[in-house]
């Protein structure tokens, strides 16, 4: 579809990205250079008591770490985030060095926050709600896939309504991301494949959205185009450093694409799964990502045309429909050859609470921004009813 000729849009992203075989090692200098004295690490158990990494950050940062918060979920909760607040302030912590994937980089966010702001992290839920920056925050994602690194949004899940609240701010947006290959090469293969499927969904919606803007197109299809090429290689290989940081690389352009264009409804049904039946969100996004590609079909088929070219479909011959449900089924081939699941049923969501599930997610934050406008949430339940199944109407 071409812009409007009264096209407008703002594109904003300040993080500074450190590429690099060990550019981890940097993490101290990078932290002097935000002026901050005293960080605390936040992180998971498994790499803290399991790993090497975060002991190797901790000697990379040197005087300036006065303490490790260990103590993030895989899902985590603002029960977590205010824990670590706590943390943070009996240790005079002034900044932040998460390390991990998207849950502990989205905890450091909130932790950041309060460090600045004090209070609760229930506070300030919403979007632009802050007037100033938060405490210095350095990201060393150990996923491929999030892009959380680089973009405005928290999610953070409130455990006892079963639902994920956002967090969006430009202010929260990370200081520094440092993407170091290294840290990457032990993720198992199928949390590869989840995590770098979260990738491909971020540069799919915002291509799709209905803000999208040109730098987000153009850093959304380079982004699908390293995806296609390298994440079965990393996956195959964990070893693989090249295919490891052509990932890091891919996740950070779609975060920085999704973080100006948006996100739409896979991201709202993967929410609404995440929240209340513990589906793993890179995964989630993956099973709805084809099912939700063809259903917008009728209103984004140019686009999903584009993506259809980047995902290296021959689409000679083609019409521009046929070519956008095309980029779907390649989407669907992928989840295939990287031993993803393609349905709601294989991830246990039942088909009983399908109806609950849309009714949630029309009004995930995400739904506003779909490419095709959705306003009932009867399509979010045919959508889901075929994700569900596995078998579509397009």
């Amino acid at each position: 579809m071409a812009y409007s000729d009264d096209l407008s849009f703002l594109f904003f992203s300040p993080t500074r990205v450190v590429f690099g075989v060990n550019s981890s090692n940097d993490a101290g200098v990078e932290m002097q250079n935000l002026g901050c004295a005293k960080a605390v690490i936040v992180t998971d158990p498994f790499l803290y008591e399991k790993t090497d990494i975060v002991k190797k950050i901790e000697k990379a940062l040197g005087s300036m770490c006065v303490g490790v918060f260990s103590d993030v979920p895989s899902d985590s909760g603002v029960h977590i985030v205010n824990k670590g607040y706590e943390f943070a302030k009996s240790r005079g912590a002034e900044g932040v060095v998460s390390v991990g994937g998207g849950s502990a980089i989205d905890t450091a966010k909130g932790i950041a926050i309060l460090i600045k702001e004090g209070g609760k992290l229930q506070d300030y839920q919403g979007f632009q709600v802050l007037s100033r920056k938060v405490a210095p925050h350095v990201c060393i994602p150990t996923t491929a896939g999030t892009g959380s690194e680089i973009t405005y949004v928290a999610v953070i899940k409130d455990h006892d309504k079963k639902q994920k609240l956002l967090f969006g701010d430009h202010h929260i947006i990370p200081d520094v991301a440092i993407l170091d290959p290294v840290l990457t090469v032990n993720l198992p293969p199928l949390m590869t494949a989840a995590t770098g499927m979260d990738a491909l969904s971020h540069a799919v919606e915002a291509i799709t959205s209905a803000q999208r803007e040109p730098i987000a197109d153009a850093l959304g299809l380079h982004a699908i185009r390293l995806i296609r090429k390298w994440l079965p290689v990393a996956v195959k290989n964990g070893k693989d450093l090249n295919a490891r940081g052509q990932m890091l690389i891919a996740a950070t352009l779609a975060g920085a694409a999704f973080s100006n264009a948006q996100v739409g409804m896979i991201h709202a049904i993967a929410h609404t799964v995440g929240a209340r039946h513990g589906v793993h969100h890179g995964t989630a996004n993956a099973v709805a990502m084809p099912y939700v590609m063809r259903y917008n079909n009728t209103d984004v088929a140019e686009e999903n045309a584009m993506i259809a070219d980047a995902l290296g479909v021959d689409t000679r011959g083609m019409s521009v429909e046929e070519a956008g449900l095309a980029a779907a089924d390649a989407v669907t081939a992928l989840d295939v050859e990287l031993g993803l699941p393609t349905t709601l049923k294989d991830v246990g969501v039942p088909e009983s609470d399908l109806e609950a599930c849309a009714q949630v997610a029309i009004s995930d934050g995400a739904i506003v921004y779909n490419g095709k406008p959705v306003f009932d949430p009867a399509e979010i339940l045919l959508v889901m009813r075929e994700a569900w199944s596995g078998k579509s109407q397009a």
